[in-house]
């Protein structure tokens, strides 16, 4: 069994996986996605979303990062795709699952799922452009619109010699109301003989036990679950439903306000801290009066004075 953080685009970065990490329980995570167009990307545009690969392709806790690329265009994908494994990346994921309308209408993300031919001819690109000793695997959903081309998709991932796959059970049309269909995952299970790993609308213990149960999976990817609840990864492993108390998160919140201080622009920083706690006020109470509290601050000084006077960093 193992746990994967999900690569959430804006939201799950380098600095909240760094601290994701450290609370534990996560086997290894993937980045946001790097957007690929018509050229090879310079280092500098590649470690701005994956600085881990400065660290061994894993961050401070130790933990394995995937360094996650979409696009369409299979040589430009597999041309960066070898430049980043000449960068050290330990793995290299492909994107099929943003619904982000943006990314889809620049033919990115899980709109290339009405194409399986052309997955198929990215994934075989990639995958002949990177060594054999680094792993690819991809992230789909169950479709564009509907799922008739599902197992279509799942079977050009495997055949082009992908080692696992992601699949979040929803299509792109669906994004992320509830419920997820994870029954869906278990036919693509049965359909490849690669891993797959089940994602979506995993909340709580009992959502994750349900979802193996109907997906059939083993691993499980845990995204806006891990955010709300840190400690997600944990209580699953542990079997325990107790999470970390208010007071247990403080250094935590500290830890990620330290490096947002450190690496976003000025003006950014407040808003990134506050969109944590958007996350974290459907677990606590107390993150909903401290929401409130900060929701209209503007400056870095006057958020620290309020959250984090005489508090220490884990």
């Amino acid at each position: 069994m193992r746990l994967l953080l999900a690569p959430m685009e804006g939201l799950l970065d380098f600095m909240l996986r760094d601290v994701l990490t450290r609370i534990g329980g996560i086997d290894h995570c993937v980045t946001e996605f790097i957007r690929i167009t018509n050229t090879v990307l310079p280092k500098r545009s590649i470690l701005r979303i994956a600085p881990e690969l400065q660290n061994d392709s894993k961050t401070a806790a130790g933990v394995p990062v995937k360094v996650q690329i979409l696009g369409s265009d299979p040589i430009c994908m597999a041309d960066n795709a070898a430049h980043i494994a000449s960068m050290g990346a330990w793995a290299i994921d492909l994107n099929f699952g943003c619904p982000a309308k943006t990314v889809n209408r620049h033919r990115g993300g899980a709109v290339l799922l009405d194409e399986p031919e052309l997955i198929f001819d990215i994934a075989r690109a990639v995958r002949s452009a990177v060594p054999a000793s680094i792993p690819i695997s991809a992230k789909m959903r169950l479709g564009c619109n509907d799922t008739g081309k599902m197992l279509d998709c799942a079977r050009a991932f495997a055949d082009a010699g992908m080692q696992e796959l992601v699949v979040h059970g929803r299509t792109k049309v669906q994004g992320y109301k509830p419920p997820a269909y994870w029954h869906h995952i278990a036919e693509i299970k049965h359909a490849i003989n690669i891993p797959v790993i089940a994602n979506g609308e995993i909340w709580s213990i009992e959502d994750y036990w349900q979802c193996r149960r109907e997906s059939e999976c083993d691993d499980i990817m845990l995204g806006r679950g891990m955010v709300q609840n840190p400690a997600l990864a944990l209580m699953i492993r542990q079997g325990e439903q107790e999470k970390l108390s208010w007071s247990q998160m403080q250094p935590w919140l500290l830890q990620f306000w330290l490096q947002v201080q450190q690496h976003v622009d000025a003006r950014h920083q407040g808003g990134r801290l506050k969109q944590w706690f958007n996350y974290l006020r459907d677990e606590y109470p107390e993150a909903s009066e401290d929401f409130a509290m900060i929701r209209t601050m503007t400056k870095a000084d006057e958020i620290s004075a309020y959250l984090f006077a005489d508090r220490k960093a884990a």
